[in-house]
């Protein structure tokens, strides 16, 4: 047996042969080790459903490789990894359903991903077992289908070995140590028992340049060992396998076999098995297992069913089916299927380790599993995946995540499956968590919270008795007369927002100037100014979208997303870490809950602040001669001392109050007091995210991500190209492949675009939307997103796919609202 590799991967279900079959492929010398038997774990008993399309972009294309890539294995490798091709009928019974999958149509197109819009009265004609009275319409994907999980996942591996890939079964890791170079990773044998497979005392090291998990429920073992939070958490899913149906039986003697059947409204999903039926749902009530270790004598073994907690989706089944009401059951499944809290697995590297790499939490392991062997390696080989894998990566939880936390996430997860994806949706599960001071107050003046990074946010303020839940729509919901007044009111008075969220890290030592300007593609701003500036990745494209404050000669302030906390901060020290012998000692710490935000903003702010400044002459302090725009001043409002940096993201005059935190209740206070007279009104996401599109402001993991460059994305004015920068020779290489632009769409009445949508010219696809929303400055939709570099210039006629219709849009200058930033620099 090897003992020396360049790639370990720990798992031997479908998502580890899957990475092991590509890191050979790429020429890796590869091993895999399994403590059981390859498919053991939750592959075994997996329905093998294979969904093509879901609203994740990332996602998607995962999912779409897998498709194809499991067309090629038979010729590869000899093994029928029985993949029937069925198609997949989405079903809906409501007009919000239907809005949603025509949201989904607009996104396949964007992903190249054949599908079409089915009548019920095709959908009789076509397949006339199902019932149809009842039904809207249906999205139907001819390309989806199932496979054979045991089947495909051999498949992968005799592909694997093939290309020179060991393959070890009954192996458990004990131990992982990193020596700098390498890991040494602590094995032993296992052995069967009486039925229990135990550790024997055959131990043994193997050393590996890289490590990727896939170890399924063995997920919180994993994190132990590596002293890392994993919140890839099991989940009882329960199928049920029919007797032979005579009327399918009858029926298949003429007859194709019927496509994955899924009715989203019943919250479950059917497919033919033998003549019978196969129905899995996704019911209230099923229970996380395995919060902290799996048995010993937990191997390919099931839970007792809970017919009760299905019987809801089993009775909706006989009534879409209605002859299957008379057969009976076969036979039944209950198993762990691996969830995260928001449903993404989670893969790329862990935080604070190097060349450790996971790939972890498949709730839809089977159909992800080819494509996440394919872009892992793309990550681990090349630096960066072609696509961006951001939405998927483990560093978007932080170190406040909990045990607790993601059992009660992951089975709300599982609880929504099939529940209405609104683009809107905010789910209640553990919430409120993570609060700022002025939460209570904010709650007690309406606001309705979204939640991001575990922070209460508020989204936009409405009338007490509001009911966010049953306001939510694909079209425009209750909450958007409210964001409306909000956004008019930033435009007109004043607005505050509540930006806690914001990451916040302080940057200093004798390296932090050097390599700062190293680290990012804006020149360093001078002492007391600030700049935009962007971390690039090895392959340049966006990494990280910053806010730099100078604070000294060798100290920044830096200011990021407030949903990637864990994900730029771990990338930030480990650059820093990797060049602290070029550029000397750097010290870098978060910071973020220790500094409150407040944005103030709209033509009224600087008189609302002037109320609450303690000095001599209040109007010289916040003139533009001594206070420009994106500058910063420590300044006093009242008794609280505050970090004051001149910029908004909602493109007026307006500032950020960076404050002590646990000094924030008494500024909201004096805030709210000062602004009676002046208009101001407080203001959610939803407004500014409407109100940045009108200035063009470039939003992370929107129009900024891993899949473009900063060139671009239109921010040629934040790159210095006189200046060496990591990834900048890359980013020159990659040149121009799509530009991002804004548009002015002329949309339907009732609705908005989402940033999902395709953009269309004489009936070809040219680009995407990233943003979407509504100018109160144009009283029309807007949106942002990437197009084929030949149609991004100003004036440029496309359309736009909304609810099905093509919808005229005509792409603008970059801020079509006030261009010379005439407003956001007024002087008083």
């Amino acid at each position: 047996m090897k003992t020396h590799v360049k790639a370990l991967v720990v798992g031997g279900g479908a998502v580890g042969c899957g990475i092991a079959y590509h890191l050979a492929k790429a020429g890796w010398d590869t091993m895999l080790v399994e403590r059981d038997e390859l498919t053991s774990g939750s592959t075994w008993h997996a329905a093998g459903l294979l969904p093509l399309f879901n609203m994740s972009y990332a996602t998607t294309h995962i999912h779409k490789y897998s498709v194809d890539f499991y067309k090629t294995l038979e010729a590869e490798t000899g093994l029928n990894a029985g993949f029937a091709v069925v198609g997949n009928l989405r079903m809906a019974q409501t007009q919000g359903r239907m809005d949603e999958y025509m949201l989904y149509s607009s996104v396949a197109e964007t992903a190249g991903v054949h599908h079409e819009f089915l009548t019920p009265a095709q959908i009789r004609d076509r397949w006339p077992l199902v019932r149809t009275e009842d039904l809207k319409g249906a999205l139907f994907h001819p390309q989806d289908g199932y496979i054979n999980p045991a089947d495909v996942t051999q498949a992968m591996a005799k592909g694997a070995r093939q290309r020179g890939v060991q393959i070890e079964r009954k192996v458990q890791v004990n131990g992982y140590r990193w020596t700098g170079s390498e890991w040494v990773v602590t094995c032993c044998r296992m052995v069967d028992r009486g039925g229990n497979l135990v550790p024997s005392d055959d131990t043994f090291e193997i050393c590996a340049e890289h490590v990727v998990t896939a170890t399924g429920n063995h997920a919180q073992r994993t994190a132990r060992l590596l002293g890392a939070k994993i919140p890839a958490i099991p989940v009882e899913h329960q199928f049920i396998v029919t007797e032979p149906d005579p009327a399918l039986v009858e029926w298949r003697k003429t007859n194709p076999e019927h496509p994955v059947l899924r009715d989203a409204d019943a919250k479950w999903y059917v497919r033919e098995e033998r003549g019978g039926w196969i129905l899995g749902p996704y019911e209230c009530g099923a229970p996380a297992r395995f919060l902290y270790d799996v048995p010993e004598t937990f191997r390919a073994d099931l839970f007792p069913l809970d017919l009760d907690r299905i019987e809801i989706e089993y009775l909706s089944m006989i009534h879409r089916l209605p002859s299957s009401e008379t057969v009976g059951l076969k036979d039944d499944f209950n198993g762990p299927i691996c969830y995260t809290p928001d449903g993404n697995p989670l893969v790329g590297p862990v935080p604070g380790l190097r060349n450790m790499w996971i790939a972890e939490g498949f709730s839809f392991g089977i159909t992800a599993a080819g494509g996440t062997g394919h872009y892992l390696a793309q990550m681990m080989i090349e630096g960066e995946a072609e696509i961006d894998m951001a939405s998927l990566d483990p560093r978007r939880y932080g170190d406040w995540m909990t045990t607790e936390y993601a059992a009660r996430k992951n089975e709300e997860c599982y609880e929504h499956v099939f529940i209405l994806h609104h683009p809107d949706e905010e789910r209640e599960a553990c919430r409120p968590l993570r609060t700022s001071p002025a939460y209570d107050r904010q709650a007690a003046a309406g606001a309705q919270f979204g939640q991001v990074n575990g922070w209460e946010r508020p989204n936009y303020y409405a009338p007490f008795g509001f009911d966010d839940h049953h306001s939510r729509s694909f079209r425009r919901g209750g909450w958007w007369s409210y964001a409306v007044e909000e956004a008019k009111a930033i435009r007109e008075t004043a607005g505050l927002i509540d930006a806690t969220a914001f990451t916040k890290h302080l940057v200093r030592g004798p390296g932090a100037t050097a390599f700062l300007d190293w680290f990012t593609t804006n020149r360093l701003p001078a002492m007391g100014r600030i700049n935009l500036t962007y971390a690039l990745t090895p392959a340049g494209t966006t990494r990280t979208e910053y806010t730099t404050v100078r604070l000294s000669e060798n100290e920044y302030y830096l200011i990021s997303a407030g949903a990637w906390s864990a994900y730029d901060g771990d990338y930030l020290r480990k650059c820093a870490e990797d060049r602290m012998s070029d550029f000397g000692y750097i010290d870098i710490h978060d910071v973020t809950t220790q500094w409150g935000v407040f944005a103030l903003a709209g033509p009224n702010s600087r008189a609302i602040l002037r109320e609450l400044v303690k000095d001599a002459d209040p109007d010289t302090v916040l003139g533009n001669k001594r206070f420009p725009w994106l500058s910063m001043r420590s300044i006093e409002l009242g008794m609280c001392p505050v970090r004051a940096i001149r910029v908004a993201y909602t493109g007026e005059l307006g500032w950020e109050l960076h404050h002590p935190i646990e000094m924030q209740t008494y500024l909201w206070d004096r805030l709210i007091e000062a602004g009676e007279d002046h208009g101001l009104r407080l203001v959610g996401a939803r407004a500014q995210n409407w109100l940045r599109q009108e200035k063009s402001y470039r939003a992370f993991g929107s129009e900024l991500g891993r899949d473009a460059t900063p060139l671009e994305a239109g921010l040629d004015r934040f790159v210095d190209l006189g200046k060496a920068f990591q990834g900048k020779a890359a980013m020159l290489a990659t040149g121009i492949r799509s530009r991002c632009v804004t548009l002015l769409i002329d949309g339907p009445a009732d609705a908005d675009a989402w940033g999902k949508e395709a953009l269309v010219l004489n009936g070809e696809t040219v680009g995407r939307l990233t943003s979407g929303g509504y100018s109160v400055a144009f009283e029309k939709q807007i949106g942002m997103g990437y197009v084929r570099p030949d149609l991004a210039a100003p004036g440029t006629r496309l359309q736009v796919r909304m609810l099905r219709q093509l919808w005229d849009a005509v792409i603008t200058e970059d801020s079509p609202h006030d261009p010379a930033n005439a407003r956001i620099r007024a002087d008083g």
